[in-house]
């Protein structure tokens, strides 16, 4: 995820780890859409996010990927992802910050 360990201690660092993971494999999985779709938040906050994994839009391909998996569940499962990742967000941020 990144040297600084701190941040593999915060809620979601396994949904993130295991993001990164198959973004360095190649395998387009909810969590590696979530990632690429978060990464540039994810960067500033201090977490290596491969570049270039993803192409298109993973947003949208998050979504599809949950519909075809959830069916009428995919908009709160997609919900539940996109709190998770931001949360880490922040807490990351925080964690950077001092």
């Amino acid at each position: 995820m990144t040297a600084d360990s701190t941040l593999a201690e915060l809620p979601g660092a396994d949904l993130v780890r295991d993001g990164i993971r198959d973004l360095e494999r190649g395998d387009a999985t909810a969590n590696a859409l979530l990632i690429a779709m978060a990464a540039p938040r994810l960067r500033h906050a201090g977490v290596d996010v491969p570049a270039g994994a993803i192409a298109g839009r993973p947003s949208h391909q998050l979504y599809e990927l949950l519909a075809s998996e959830n069916g009428l569940s995919a908009h709160s499962r997609y919900n539940a992802l996109v709190r998770r990742i931001v949360s880490f967000a922040r807490a990351a941020e925080h964690a950077r910050s001092g």
